[in-house]
């Protein structure tokens, strides 16, 4: 087992991504652990932060940790740090080979298990964790991947209720969608709470934080929804300002309504000095190749991560300017620089 040749004189880290996936393979990952007897800190990886980035690096180095693991942040090259033994767990399509780390990936099955459900059959290998899969689903359904058939999902349905486990998951997500972007509430919740109904009782004050957080986000995505898309070839693009994480939510909005184009939702305000955007398509491309294909320089490893489908990125400016007109668009969706 990957954990043995982790430290035990210091805590693990648990390094994970804000949505639902991410922060429900946190919460499986470190009730696990504590059942287990481990000492553990959580560290949800926020707005603009890679897991691979000097930055980290220069963090963990300064930290005592005994071993790191790494959920739902994709699969990058290189290791993260060197001299520090870490597990991946991951779905997304792999972008290199992440040094001596050990990874444990679902990108190679059919169909792709997310990061909640790899985690809960990691936690089921250390200690007994048949009373949280109601955790595993919340996963599985902020990945949209609801019907995909994973028994568990089903096993889950029967057990909690399909809509307590739907508000569940949306409210989950709504912190780091939200202007704050801070997510570290939702963990809490999801560390605590016995089940998905508990999450919605209000008996415990972060739930108050979520509901909050959704009305916000609920007012930006309505007026984002009302920009009319700009179409080159079969690219449609969408573009906005918003403090909130919402591309996402617009992008899957338009591609049920524009079939037969690429969705190109783009978000100007969302974090100062990049535009955030978020690909989706109704076709059968591989947005990924997409991407990459008409990567402009100076795209980095905030670009072109993610799913076939289901993709999208960061650029500065300037980038994205070379990205957009190669694209075949005009000054009219540029960012002045």
């Amino acid at each position: 087992m990957a954990l043995n040749r982790f430290r035990t004189d210091a805590p693990v880290l648990i390094l994970g991504h804000s949505d639902a996936d991410g922060l429900s393979a946190m919460a499986l990952l470190a009730r696990a652990l504590r059942r287990s007897g481990r000492t553990l800190h959580t560290r949800i990886v926020g707005r603009g932060e890679s897991p691979w980035s000097e930055a980290m690096r220069t963090e963990l180095s300064n930290a005592p940790v005994g071993g790191l693991i790494v959920a739902d942040l994709g699969v990058r090259e290189g290791d993260i740090l060197r001299e520090l033994k870490t597990v991946i767990i991951d779905h997304h399509v792999p972008a290199g080979t992440p040094g001596s780390a050990t990874v444990i990936s679902g990108f190679p099955m059919n169909p792709v298990p997310t990061s909640s459900l790899l985690a809960y059959w990691c936690a089921a290998a250390i200690a007994e964790v048949e009373d949280l899969l109601w955790i595993a689903a919340l996963g599985i359904i902020g990945d949209m991947a609801e019907k995909s058939g994973f028994q568990e999902m089903e096993d889950a349905r029967r057990l909690y209720g399909i809509t307590a486990l739907r508000e569940a998951t949306s409210l989950l997500n709504a912190l780091r969608r939200s202007s704050s972007g801070d997510a570290m509430p939702a963990l809490d919740l999801l560390i605590k709470a016995n089940g998905p109904k508990e999450i919605l009782s209000g008996e415990h004050p972060e739930t108050g934080l979520l509901q909050a957080a959704r009305e916000e986000v609920k007012r930006e995505l309505e007026a984002a929804k009302r920009v009319p898309p700009k179409v080159k070839g079969n690219v449609a693009l969408i573009g906005f300002n918003s403090p909130c994480q919402i591309h996402p939510l617009v992008a899957q909005a338009w591609r049920g309504r524009l079939k037969n184009n690429i969705v190109l939702a783009a978000n100007t305000g969302y974090r100062p000095g990049w535009i955030h955007f978020t690909v989706r398509t109704a076709l059968d491309l591989d947005l990924i190749a997409f991407l990459r294909e008409n990567a402009p320089p100076g795209a980095d490893e905030n670009y072109g991560s993610g799913h076939r489908q289901a993709t999208g990125g960061a650029l500065r400016p300037e980038a994205w300017n070379l990205f957009v007109a190669k694209l075949g668009f005009g000054p009219d969706v540029m960012v002045q620089l």
